[in-house]
């Protein structure tokens, strides 16, 4: 069979920078899991064009919940032209009934444990409406194409993962709902191996939490650090509390942590239960963290029932008072499957259920103390403060270990901000 696998885009009009791009690596598993026998063709249309006439006996479309709408389209579209589609990824995971109005088949959770015995059922014309394995095995090995993988991503990155599942309970995440609460880890020598065959050298960690299970984390940067690569991913604030774990993080390559602040008002710290949840705590953590030469992405979540209109300029002055390496700014989004969604839908407080507006940048509901325009604006014009000239002139000074990657990041941002600064008399109108 010829098989299409598509990473839809959200919006076919405009395009994602490539240095805050996340690197696509759910496609090339798929890919790796497929029989020799059939051909695969990997589609990303955030930067690559998509042939409507494209040659292809299957069709497999991976998608969240901001392009599912994109992913729909094209389920149908190709759906008429006799092609079979299958649906997938975390949105027909939470809405599997949504999605099989548009697909043939959808995989519901993880694609390892199903995705053989889908191909074999499509050849003997047995094919399900519904697949899903709670659990698969991660210790088999999966060839990955990094040759393709490495092109178009700033500093030729190359996604990882080494976990699956997170044992906590946001009200607001729906990771859950994709991978489950129990942790389970690919096999250290498995990722050794990704590494060596890439032949590369920058790499990007997609775990939540890379630092999630400490004695496993200690195996894996252990095991790494001959390697000498660098590399980037994703780790709870507590890292701090584990000195030797923090000495190998860096000596195995560790460059730069994406770390969920989500929110500086000590009130919403504490709601979250992490475990550090005062202002001085923190201040502390992150300032051991860029001495140890770690550039620091730090995420903040506005629009949390606590917050006000105070809360963009106390964040902003925390943000650049602590010299933080780079921002990425959200506005809490009710994604189907949460307890959020749940909450707010009761309340009345969703403005409507325009999936493509779910996009973690665009204001869905009512918050509890300012209008929706407000949030909108608040948390634009707080970035665009942020990536201001002045403000990375001021924080460069805390990020010398760093420079290329600091000034790489920031002016990626520095374009971003623009474009969403733009988009906010359009917006204005949609929210009144």
């Amino acid at each position: 069979m010829k098989i299409l696998l598509i990473s839809p885009a959200k919006d076919l009009t405009v395009k994602t920078n490539k240095g805050l791009m996340m690197p696509q690596l759910a496609l090339y598993i798929i890919q790796g899991l497929t029989p020799p026998q059939h051909s695969v063709r990997i589609i990303e249309e955030e930067y690559m064009k998509l042939d409507m006439n494209e040659d292809a006996d299957l069709v497999g479309i991976s998608c969240m919940t901001a392009n599912s709408t994109r992913a729909y389209e094209l389920g149908d579209y190709f759906r008429k032209k006799g092609k079979k589609v299958i649906l997938g990824g975390v949105h027909p995971t939470i809405l599997p009934d949504e999605a099989a109005e548009h697909a043939d088949a959808v995989v519901v959770g993880e694609a390892e444990g199903v995705w053989k015995e889908l191909l074999t059922d499509i050849e003997q014309n047995q094919l399900k409406k519904r697949y899903h394995c709670p659990s698969p095995d991660l210790t088999e090995y999966v060839p990955k194409s990094f040759s393709t993988l490495k092109s178009r991503r700033l500093f030729n990155i190359l996604p990882l993962m080494t976990t699956r599942g997170c044992p906590y309970d946001c009200d607001f995440c729906c990771v859950n709902n994709l991978f489950g609460k129990k942790v389970r880890h690919i096999p250290v020598p498995n990722i050794v191996r990704d590494i060596v065959e890439s032949k590369s050298k920058n790499f990007i960690f997609l775990d939540d939490n890379i630092i999630g299970n400490p004695k496993y984390a200690k195996e894996l940067f252990t095991s790494i650090k001959p390697l000498k690569i660098k590399w980037i991913g994703q780790a709870s604030i507590s890292f701090v509390k584990d000195l030797e774990l923090m000495n190998l993080a860096v000596k195995s390559g560790c460059k730069g942590l994406f770390i969920g602040l989500e929110s500086v008002c000590e009130t919403q710290m504490k709601s979250f239960k992490k475990s550090m949840n005062t202002i001085t705590d923190l201040e502390k953590a992150l300032r051991k963290i860029r001495s140890m030469g770690i550039f620091i992405q730090a995420s903040m979540i506005f629009g949390f029932d606590n917050d006000t209109p105070e809360t963009f300029k106390n964040s902003l002055k925390f943000l650049v008072r602590n010299k933080i390496s780079a921002v990425s700014f959200n506005v809490l989004t009710p994604y189907p499957g949460t307890r959020t969604f749940e909450k707010m839908k009761k309340e009345g407080r969703l403005l409507h259920q325009e999936w493509k507006q779910f996009d973690h940048n665009t204001v869905v509901f009512r918050p509890q103390n300012m209008t929706p325009f407000e949030l909108q604006k608040g948390k634009t014009l707080t970035r665009r403060k942020f990536y201001s000239p002045g403000s990375i002139l001021y924080r460069f000074w805390g990020n010398l270990q760093n420079p290329v990657i600091y000034m790489a990041m920031n002016y990626a941002h520095v374009k971003q901000s623009k474009i969403e600064y733009k988009r906010l008399k359009t917006l204005k109108h949609q929210m009144q």
